[in-house]
């Protein structure tokens, strides 16, 4: 399921962050890229050690843990630090797909991949990520503050920049169901039953659709 969740950051969550990166030491972005993705990977990073990486990324993580639609569409078990990414003119990232296993000690599969927009579109030019998909090309270049969400089985790329900075936090996440087939499912109805609800109240239909969510949910999740 590919999914984008507006207003995960407000004004005041976005200023204190860039204020953050504007003051953060950023290093070549390769030296986190697999041993494929090196050769195409071409931007910095702020280094995770950072004192202002930890201060935005606890900002950050605050505000993916307080959203709901996030909640629902991840099934969060468990994510992986974030990295705040910046593409400055003639920087990109080329065709990719996400390791499958990350972590010092290869524990960590990755289901799904996020995007979090930090900075407004119109003060860069390029840098949309595309992804590639049976129907042809995806871009997306969001409002700041707003994530993209999508399994990490994707195949995507960084356009590149051809003016201003772009600056993006992305992360991974482990879910509490690995196909992202079932998490659409589940997303789904829960989406139905939350409508219903707001409609009708607590009916026969609502019930019989949270009994159907719970179950699939057992029948699916992974310890």
């Amino acid at each position: 399921m590919l999914l984008t969740i507006p207003g995960i950051l407000d004004q005041s969550g976005l200023t204190r962050i860039n204020e953050l990166l504007d003051r953060g030491q950023f290093k070549d972005g390769k030296l986190t890229a697999g041993w494929h993705a090196k050769l195409v990977k071409n931007n910095t990073q702020l280094t995770g050690r950072d004192t202002t990486a930890k201060q935005a990324t606890a900002i950050l993580t605050n505000a993916l843990q307080r959203n709901a639609i996030f909640a629902r569409a991840t099934l969060l078990r468990r994510m992986r630090p974030l990295l705040f990414s910046r593409y400055e003119p003639g920087m990109e990232y080329g065709n990719h797909v996400d390791d499958a296993i990350m972590g010092s000690d290869r524990g960590f599969r990755t289901d799904i991949s996020f995007t979090v927009f930090l900075n407004d579109p119109d003060s860069y030019e390029g840098g949309e990520l595309v992804m590639d998909s049976s129907v042809g090309e995806q871009k997306f270049k969001l409002p700041a503050g707003s994530a993209v969400v999508y399994p990490s089985t994707t195949l995507h790329r960084v356009a590149p920049v051809t003016k201003g900075v772009r600056q993006v936090a992305v992360s991974w996440v482990q879910s509490l169901v690995r196909s992202a087939d079932q998490r659409e499912i589940i997303y789904d109805i829960d989406q139905t039953r939350r409508t219903l609800f707001e409609q009708n109240g607590k009916s026969r239909e609502f019930d019989l659709l949270t009994k159907t969510h719970a179950n699939l949910l057992r029948l699916w999740s992974e310890p």
